[in-house]
C-alpha cells in the first residue's frame, strides 16, 4: 500500500450528493475512517449532503450500496469498512467477494464507489489507515469521492 495520500482537490461549491455505507463491525476502525470521510467531504465541498447508512458488516455493504445506486440519489457512494486478517483464508474470500461486487455495481449502474473497505494485515496497519493522520484512507476516499462527482458531472453536461 502506498504511503502517500492522494493530493487535496479544490473546494468545490456546487452542491453535491455523497452516501457512506459503513460497516458496524471494527467500529472503533470503521468510525474513524467515517469521521475522516465526513470531515474531508465538509472541507471540499461544504454545500454537499452527505448520507449514512451503516450495515452489520463488511459482507452487507455491496447490497446496500446498490440500491443506493439504483435511486441515483447519490454522485458517488463511499463504501467503508475494514477486514482483519485472520489465521484463515476467510478474510481474503470476504475482500475479494466485497471489491469485485462493489465494481460491478460502479459500472452496471454507472454511479461511481469508492472503495475504502480495507483489507489489513494486523491492527498497526488498522490504526494508521483509520485512526492516523498521515496515510488515513478515509481522507483519500473522500477526495476521490469529489474528484470522480465532478468527472461524472462534466461527462454527463456534454
Amino acid at each position: 500500500m502506498s504511503t502517500a495520500v492522494a493530493p487535496r482537490p479544490p473546494t468545490i461549491a456546487t452542491k453535491r450528493s455523497f452516501t457512506i455505507v459503513a460497516s458496524k463491525f471494527n467500529a472503533e476502525y470503521v468510525q474513524g475512517l467515517v469521521n475522516h470521510t465526513t470531515d474531508e467531504l465538509r472541507n471540499l465541498a461544504p454545500a454537499a449532503v452527505v448520507t449514512l447508512h451503516q450495515v452489520p458488516g463488511a459482507f452487507e455493504i455491496p447490497v446496500v450500496v446498490r440500491e443506493v445506486a439504483g435511486k441515483r440519489s447519490a454522485d458517488a457512494i463511499i463504501a467503508v469498512g475494514l477486514i482483519l486478517k485472520g489465521s484463515t483464508a476467510h478474510a481474503e474470500h470476504l475482500s475479494h467477494s466485497v471489491t469485485n461486487a462493489l465494481q460491478q455495481i460502479a459500472i452496471e449502474q454507472g454511479v461511481p464507489v469508492i472503495n475504502a473497505v480495507l483489507s489489513v494485515e494486523n491492527e498497526e496497519q488498522a490504526r494508521e489507515r483509520c485512526l492516523g493522520k498521515e496515510i488515513n484512507r478515509g481522507v483519500e476516499a473522500a477526495r476521490a469521492a469529489v474528484e470522480i462527482a465532478g468527472v461524472m458531472a462534466e461527462l454527463r453536461a456534454n
